[in-house]
């Protein structure tokens, strides 16, 4: 009786859907039954090579040409060679200021600045993570990452802010914005290091040209947001006191938006530093240098002592910035000038005392005794481990009895087979505008000729966000259901949110080895926390009143999750399962660097190669993915907001 009464709560919408869905899928057979005779004429699993494009010989001539001209070109000399010599200055500036400064005085400013935006208790964390940086023997890596990064963050503002002004206030330039900012977070940070490099050379020029394009989209599209979600009737209200529109936009649309653009900031900041590590393959320095050669040198230790500043600066910078964003109205305890005095005074003095330098007997070197633990947990963690067995044969078991069979299965599938399924799996969920978008996205792979890596990939892909999404699931559930478990969930997922990509590379790669298996453990650990929040806060906030009426008539709790919670919380779930996606896949292109293999390996080849012909297509490749992956997990979300 209760489980009749609790369904009943439910709306028919849903079952309309399925209907629908249904009928979709009825169509879909009825037209690939016609269709299929005259497709299995073209081959099996491997796609035709009559239907590829080679891009190789433009793509070579382009990049023969950048080189033969970069030295006399005037687009050369005159333009970009002006940027390029711009943000060296800049990034120089910036760091010989914080040299300057001295560690003292750096301290003393970050740490008064936290206190001004937050109170003491920011302050005090924040002393504590710029002292740590220093006690672990990399205060100039962290000065030389935090200058590169003030560049990188100020000119991904300035772009982002612009674009969003531009399309927060023109319907036309949004509509033409809006693919080509998903093309940018989409494709991966290695596809576009190549030809920036290739244009600017190796050095810090083209890791903050490569920055600023990674991180330049979500400041655009949170400004384009709030310009768009301003407040009708406090506008009508403006423009009624005869208000021009420049006067509208300064005095009501930009404070309005507010806090979508300190949101901006604090994604930008926070994307920024994601890149620190990448951009250290083209130059950087700085930590990401130090994390790079370590992992390439497979030094868990050096890698660990450089990325603990990454994870601490991650999580100031995010605390400090979100603080602004939410404080606008607490009264602040630290004047400006009182800050900056205050700074200025600490910094002479060092300079008086000649400890501008981080002291040398306040270092503490953690490497070698975290390698010894690395060593101790290959020998009793690695392998032969009883009843369980170790984490390589995990890692085995896993590429044996899941990688493997989803791989070979999808490259043993007839191509055409492949995007009929892809079709039925966007068109019952969305139109069929969704479902021919992301057949022509994976159609368009095919083309490029990287049919069977694309699938490798997605067999990673999909095998991560399984597991990523068993995970999330579960624990969201858990944290939803229980202030206890949510409350000791938070700070987890707060560090594990803020950390760079690369960092989760350390553990899993002192853990598991190198190969594709290890590169879907980072994926995992990397999406789960976005995962975990969107499914807890979507079950979080479904109407109290519904689970109320379930109670009144004896539900159990099981009851309410599956018949109440879960059907009420589906756009939520469908907005996780797609993050999941998003973020599955930003990683287990980096694991190409440590064994994964497929796309990401051959853009990591051509960037360490400079063949621009192998990078790019399979960076195309890796954003087509994306795309169809996109669509086929997040159409139904975008339609029920229009129709909202």
């Amino acid at each position: 009786m209760a489980t009749l009464t609790v369904s009943a709560l439910r709306t028919g919408k849903p079952r309309v859907l399925r209907s629908r869905a249904a009928g979709k899928l009825l169509l879909l057979a009825l037209f690939a039954a016609v269709l299929v005779p005259f497709l299995s004429r073209w081959g099996g699993g491997s796609w035709p090579h009559a239907l590829t494009v080679s891009l190789d010989r433009p793509l070579t001539t382009a990049s023969d040409w950048v080189i033969d001209n970069r030295d006399s070109h005037p687009l050369f000399l005159y333009f970009l060679g002006h940027v390029s010599n711009a943000v060296v200055l800049a990034v120089r500036a910036v760091y010989l200021t914080l040299l300057a400064a001295g560690w003292a005085g750096v301290t003393a400013f970050g740490t008064l600045l936290a206190w001004r935006v937050a109170g003491p208790r920011l302050a005090a964390g924040t002393a504590v993570a710029l002292l740590a940086c220093g006690a672990l023997g990399m205060w100039v890596p962290t000065m030389q990452t935090l200058a590169l990064m003030v560049v990188a963050v100020l000119a991904s503002v300035l772009v982002g802010v612009l674009l969003g002004l531009g399309a927060g206030l023109s319907d036309r330039l949004d509509r033409a914005l809006r693919p080509v900012l998903d093309t940018m977070q989409v494709l991966p940070a290695f596809a576009y290091l190549l030809p920036v490099v290739l244009v600017f050379g190796i050095g810090v020029p083209a890791a903050v040209l490569a920055t600023v394009v990674y991180a330049a989209p979500p400041m655009a599209r949170l400004t384009a947001l709030g310009l768009r979600g301003a407040d009708p009737e406090v506008l009508e209200a403006v423009e009624s006191l005869g208000a021009t529109r420049r006067q509208r936009l300064l005095t009501a649309r930009i404070p309005l938006a507010r806090e979508e653009l300190l949101l901006g900031l604090n994604q930008t900041i926070m994307m920024a530093l994601s890149m620190a590590v990448i951009a250290a393959v083209i130059g950087a320095g700085g930590l990401g240098d130090r994390v790079y050669q370590a992992l390439a040198s497979v030094d868990v230790g050096a890698a660990l002592a450089a990325g603990i500043p990454l994870v601490l600066l991650a999580i100031v910078l995010d605390r400090v910035t979100a603080a602004a964003g939410a404080g606008g109205t607490r009264p602040r305890t630290i004047g400006r000038s009182y800050a900056l005095a205050v700074t200025v005074a600490v910094a002479l003095a060092a300079r008086l005392l000649g400890a501008l330098d981080w002291p040398a007997g306040w270092t503490l070197g953690i490497a070698a005794p975290v390698n010894r633990a690395v060593d101790w947990m290959t020998g009793h963690l690695y392998s032969g481990v009883p009843v369980v067995g170790g984490t390589a044969d995990w890692a085995g078991h896993f590429t044996t009895w899941v990688l493997d069979p989803v791989r070979d299965g999808l490259q043993w599938l007839p191509w055409w087979a492949v995007l009929l399924l892809v079709a039925a799996l966007a068109w019952p969920i969305g139109t069929w505008r969704t479902a021919l978008t992301a057949v022509l996205a994976m159609a368009a792979i095919g083309v490029l000729g990287v049919w069977e890596p694309s699938l490798d990939t997605l067999s990673q892909v999909l095998a991560a966000v399984a597991v990523t999404l068993v995970l999330g699931f579960a624990t969201g559930v858990a944290a939803a259901r229980s202030d206890r478990v949510d409350r000791a969930l938070r700070p987890v997922l707060d560090v594990f949110q803020t950390m760079p990509q690369f960092v989760y590379l350390i553990p899993v790669v002192a853990l598991f080895g190198v190969g594709r298996a290890p590169a879907v453990a980072a994926a995992v650990v990397y999406a789960l926390p976005a995962v975990v929040r969107i499914t807890a806060q979507g079950l979080g906030q479904v109407d109290q009143a519904a689970l109320e009426s379930a109670r009144s008539l004896g539900a159990t709790g099981r009851q309410q999750l599956w018949q109440v919670q879960l059907p009420l919380a589906r756009r939520a779930l469908l907005l996780a399962v797609n993050q999941g996606v998003v973020l599955v896949l930003a990683v287990v292109i980096i694991g190409g660097l440590v064994g994964g293999g497929a796309l990401g390996y051959d853009v990591a080849f051509g960037l360490a190669q400079g063949d621009l012909a192998t990078g790019l297509v399979a960076g195309a490749a890796i954003v087509c993915l994306g795309l169809m992956l996109d669509r086929v997990t997040q159409p139904t979300g975008r339609r029920a907001k229009k129709g909202a």
